[in-house]
């Protein structure tokens, strides 16, 4: 069938497109770019994401804008021209993963353009640059942590989480609700590795929870002749030895706002622990009576082990007891140790260390420096500080601030650190992120990526010694839970060769 023949006046059509399309394009100019005034400063956002260096496989760094507004724009582009746009009618900005991925990984080795816009009144403000930079070097996939609350004298509710460092996804390793609401507390990685690790329980089910080999042992590594089961611990490169401080410890509270808590040894030696025989072995040379021995780590060869120690005083004379970092040669064969050299002696430096931990490569050892103990979570003036081992050289790096910095772990290739700190509030101890270059500079620290940017303006409990690791721990709960209502397996002791 033919069909009609219909007329086209192409004069009505060209008509109509050109006044819908002029609508569009008033339609545009009133809410986008049109009216636009560009100032010279950067915008307040928070966290403060701006002028950093982050991993090419974090997680998308979501942020709020502290700039009033009706709406707001966000245009993120690398140095090779991909861009993401982000728009929002709060302030609020939430970055799309899947392409955040894409963008960051193509921004390796270079920089990362956020171009943001707020709309007041009938004008778009559009503020100077943020220029971050993305390292060309990964860091580890997954971090490990203890969720407690901030006072530390309580844990009814507290856990060990491993996040993905890649995502916003937390999964719990080991809860107490599981295991009678007791103090889980110590968890520790051989070499960044998720294959090799463990953790303490203190009082119910009590005992040091064991994983190596993909197999789960329950320990108590107490024995009569030494002050306590182990508590602070460090894996030998091996993965055959553990050193634990063990510790008699006691408490004070503070009355006044600024001191909380001090947490105080009264005894404190080393021991070894054999986790193949069960054996804990127990050294003169790390564990003196006329001394306060804590805080071991061995060296990556195996060849050291770096201790804290400090002369034994009174608990009356708590602000006069200062550590010293000093460092012990060893045998693993032989399980024999040599000479004790002091390393930073507290008497130079009229200030106390606690938590050395000894880069990936061997060269560097990060460590706290307070004016007196070892618990320095409720030190506000506790800072961190990084030692060359091959000239001597202490730096103060421009990553402290002015209230409590605490426990630091690296990434497994060295270039990265990550840290708890209480900056924010005073209160709260978060996770913080830095990278370290070969030049032995430290980057700006940024706080830990949430998918809910206000997430550490609400969260109620303290990230407590946060862990770096390459892979997933294949951990949880339900798994743990069949090991740990056992009873542990007693330990027998010996003294060293």
């Amino acid at each position: 069938m033919k069909l009609p023949y219909i007329p086209i006046n192409s004069h009505k059509i060209f008509t109509t497109c050109f006044f819908i399309f002029s609508a569009f394009l008033i339609i545009c100019c009133s809410g986008n770019d049109c009216n636009e005034i560009t100032v010279n400063k950067e915008p307040v956002i928070i966290p403060d994401y701006s002028n950093i260096t982050v991993p090419q496989n974090i997680a998308p760094i979501n942020f709020y804008i502290a700039e009033e507004g009706k709406r707001y724009r966000v245009v993120i582009k690398s140095s090779k021209g991909t861009q993401i746009i982000v728009k929002s009618f709060d302030n609020k900005i939430i970055i799309p993963i899947g392409r955040w991925k894409k963008l960051i990984k193509e921004a390796a080795g270079g920089e990362l353009i956020f171009d943001i816009s707020v709309r007041k009144n009938k004008s778009w403000i559009k503020y100077k640059s943020i220029i971050n930079h993305v390292a060309a070097e990964p860091i580890d996939s997954y971090v490990v942590y203890r969720l407690i609350h901030p006072g530390f004298e309580m844990w009814s509710r507290m856990g060990i989480y491993q996040r993905c460092l890649e995502n916003f996804k937390e999964l719990p390793v080991m809860v107490n609700t599981l295991s009678q609401n007791n103090c889980i507390n110590c968890h520790s990685f051989l070499k960044n590795e998720s294959h090799t690790m463990l953790f303490h329980m203190r009082g119910n089910m009590g005992g040091t929870v064991i994983y190596r080999n993909r197999e789960i042992k329950k320990v108590n590594t107490k024995t009569d002749e030494i002050i306590s089961a182990g508590v602070y611990p460090s894996w030998h490169p091996s993965g055959r030895y553990v050193t634990f401080s063990v510790n008699k410890i006691m408490q004070v509270f503070h009355a006044v706002p600024d001191k909380r808590i001090e947490v105080i040894d009264t005894l404190s030696d080393l021991i070894i622990y054999d986790t193949e025989s069960n054996i804990v072995y127990q050294c003169e040379s790390i564990a003196s009576k006329e001394r306060f021995e804590t805080f071991p780590y061995w060296s990556p060869d195996g060849k050291y082990l770096y201790f804290c120690s400090a002369k034994a005083l009174d608990k009356s004379r708590y602000n006069e007891i200062r550590y010293d970092l000093l460092r012990i040669s060893f045998n693993p064969e032989t399980r024999r140790f040599g000479n004790v050299d002091t390393i930073i002696s507290s008497s130079k430096t009229g200030k106390s260390i606690s938590f050395p931990v000894v880069s990936p490569d061997g060269r560097y050892i990060l460590f706290c420096m307070s004016e007196y103990g070892n618990f320095t979570i409720w030190h506000n003036d506790s800072d961190l500080y990084l030692l060359d081992i091959e000239n001597n050289e202490i730096i103060r790096p421009a990553i402290n601030s002015n209230k409590s910095e605490s426990y630091h772990s690296w990434s497994s290739n060295g270039r990265w650190i990550i840290f708890a700190s209480r900056r924010d509030d005073g209160l709260f101890t978060r996770l913080w992120i830095a990278y370290f270059s070969s030049d032995r500079q430290f980057g700006k620290p940024f706080t830990l990526p949430q998918k809910n940017p206000e997430h550490n303006e609400s969260f109620l409990k303290s990230y407590n010694r946060p862990e770096l690791i390459r892979t997933k721990l294949d951990l949880h709960p339900r798994k743990l839970f069949k090991h740990i209502k056992k009873d542990p397996l007693p330990s027998t002791f010996s003294l060293c060769n």
